[in-house]
């Protein structure tokens, strides 16, 4: 996705200090004071995000501070840095700590599947998806975000991907030869019957109900 965020990205702008300066900067009044004291302190420059690292992570603002017309008055967040799901809404929260009861705005992301991502939340489940998916080698997540897209489901779990997955394939007539091969369906026959046999019609059977095939040539059991 493309950084409309750049100006506090940690490594083309501002450093996670100055981000806190200029959001917190002139902006605690008094009655704040007592929200800030019961907040535990966050190392946010532990948690900065840096695109070279390919984690996953959010833009974070609030729809406060947006509706202000200011949409930078936020930091990107490396999610991959934070061990829970309750430290990371910690890490909003002190980043955010000039408003009472923030609602924070997720106005970019990097490094996850579309069917993710919401401005308006981060929920738990979402959140340890991520991290998941993040554990990933690349070429796992590529298929995975095959996966996501044959099934239409965002919701899909990575035990279900791993049992259903088939390989990656050039051709759906190349699978139906490597499943005709797996199944032992020529043992004993001659080659001279089955050099006849029609593997694209074969292909095309298999495709119809049984398989799906992704982008990148990712195959999937339909059940």
């Amino acid at each position: 996705m493309d950084n409309n965020f750049n100006s506090f990205n940690p490594v083309s702008g501002a450093d996670s200090a100055s981000v806190q300066e200029q959001l917190v900067k002139g902006s605690l009044s008094s009655s704040n004071f007592n929200i800030v004291d019961e907040l535990e302190e966050v190392d946010l420059d532990f948690h900065k995000y840096d695109y070279r690292s390919g984690h996953p992570a959010v833009f974070c603002c609030t729809y406060h501070k947006y509706n202000e017309g200011r949409p930078l008055a936020g930091m990107w967040l490396d999610l991959y840095t934070f061990s829970c799901y309750e430290d990371f809404v910690a890490a909003c929260r002190w980043l955010h700590r000039d408003e009472q009861d923030p609602e924070f705005a997720y106005l970019d992301y990097e490094n996850y599947p579309d069917e993710w991502y919401s401005e308006s939340g981060l929920d738990e489940d979402t959140f340890e998806r991520i991290l998941e998916y993040a554990d990933l080698d690349d070429d796992e997540q590529e298929a995975f975000r095959a996966f996501l897209d044959v099934t239409s489901d965002s919701d899909a779990d990575f035990s279900d991907f791993r049992e259903r997955y088939c390989g990656r394939w050039d051709s759906e007539e190349e699978f139906a030869q490597h499943l005709a091969d797996e199944l032992c369906m020529f043992d004993n026959v001659p080659e001279s019957i089955t050099r006849f046999f029609d593997f694209k019609a074969f292909a095309r059977e298999l495709f119809m109900s049984d398989y799906d095939m992704g982008d990148g040539g990712h195959v999937f059991r339909t059940c």
